[in-house]
């Protein structure tokens, strides 16, 4: 399997929670007012809008002498193409507020844990259980995981944007402040990409925040863990399921994921310092042993000696308590949120019991058919 060059740089994904969300093919209809507003506000932008990713802007400048020195473009050639970069609005409105930092778990978790796509999880399994089944073998992780990631970035590749990324990606770098540094290097990569791959910077379309097709990748993970599992000699994340499934598992085994390790367990609590073992990030310090002193008991058996990190989370019957192990925080690189790697876990587990039950219906059918 042909990986590209790769970086340190995690992804940012969007997720499909507030509005529009990623790649280059039709609009789906669920996404039609969004990319609509989009298009709305291409058509009335001002002058100075469409001006404004032009190297008068000190900003621009040094971004186009970076490439220029660095990565071997012309000048001309960057100009040429952020000079047709317009500024989105809807890109900063939707950056500033996403769904993670709004929402508590028991109205995250209604987003993900539907019959919808639970079912459509179970049915993307079934149509792709042979590459699935490879990608587990290769990379350690389990189908589930991998589906249940592809479900809920893009719905299982039926929801994947409406922005488009050139768009997106100049917007964020050059009037986001908070986050130049980050946006400018993923607009770099994405110009490196579109040149490897010979494809259109101009045509591209994804999330708000740049992530592109299938498994919603942003340019540097694209260039780092996108892989051809089709052997056709492109990593093609935009229309081949195969190259999705493949680079999914590639991501997550070369950010540390543990082929058959725990991913997280429910706990119970008890005594007076069991808040106190609740740290700021998700990822695991302390033993199993030690947390049970503070208060924490898995539901799970699982070995003492085994690292979690401690979790509360605001559900729809009061706070429920879990422990989230090395596997967990993993997911976290895919989405640096709990709720999004809690959504990730509790979908996974769903479309498991699902396709099992319809593999074993399978069985059971064609039995039945052969004896009669």
């Amino acid at each position: 399997m042909a990986i590209f060059s790769k970086n340190n740089i995690l992804a940012l994904t969007a997720g499909c929670l507030i509005s529009t969300v990623m790649m280059a093919a039709p609009v789906p209809e669920g996404e039609q007012k969004a990319s609509g507003e989009q298009s709305s506000s291409k058509q009335t932008a001002s002058s100075e809008q469409k001006a404004s990713y032009a190297s008068t802007r000190p900003e621009v400048e040094a971004f186009i002498k970076d490439l220029v020195k660095n990565e071997q473009f012309s000048r001309n050639e960057v100009e040429a193409v952020l000079g047709k970069a317009q500024r989105s609005d809807r890109v900063l409105e939707l950056i500033s507020r996403p769904a993670e930092k709004r929402l508590e778990w028991k109205d995250y978790r209604k987003i993900f844990m539907t019959d919808q796509r639970v079912n459509e999880g179970i049915d993307f399994w079934l149509a792709h259980a042979e590459t699935l089944a490879a990608a587990e073998k290769e990379y350690g992780v389990p189908a589930s995981i991998i589906v249940a990631i592809i479900g809920v970035e893009t719905y299982y590749g039926r929801l994947t944007g409406g922005f488009k990324v050139l768009d997106a990606l100049s917007t964020l770098s050059f009037d986001y402040p908070p986050r130049r540094t980050f946006f400018t290097q993923q607009l770099k990569e994405f110009l490196i990409l579109v040149r490897e791959q010979k494809l259109d910077p101009h045509e591209l379309t994804g999330s708000y925040a740049g992530a592109m097709g299938i498994p919603q990748f942003m340019p540097s993970s694209y260039r780092a863990y996108a892989v051809d599992f089709t052997g056709d000699g492109q990593s093609n994340i935009w229309k081949q399921k195969e190259d999705a499934i493949g680079s999914v598992a590639n991501y997550l085994k070369e950010n540390g994921w543990r082929a058959g390790k725990p991913i997280a367990s429910k706990a119970r609590v008890q005594g007076t310092k069991y808040e106190q073992a609740i740290g700021k990030t998700v990822r695991p310090a302390k033993t199993l042993k030690q947390l049970e002193t503070a208060g924490w008991k898995p539901v799970n058996v699982l070995p003492s000696a085994t690292k979690a990190a401690a979790m509360s989370f605001e559900g729809e019957n009061g706070t429920e308590y879990w422990l989230g192990m090395e596997n967990f925080r993993v997911i976290t690189t895919y989405n640096r949120s709990k709720l999004y790697a809690m959504a990730v876990h509790q979908l996974a587990k769903e479309v498991n019991t699902g396709y099992k039950t319809a593999v074993q219906k399978k069985k059971t059918d064609a039995t039945v058919a052969n004896k009669s």
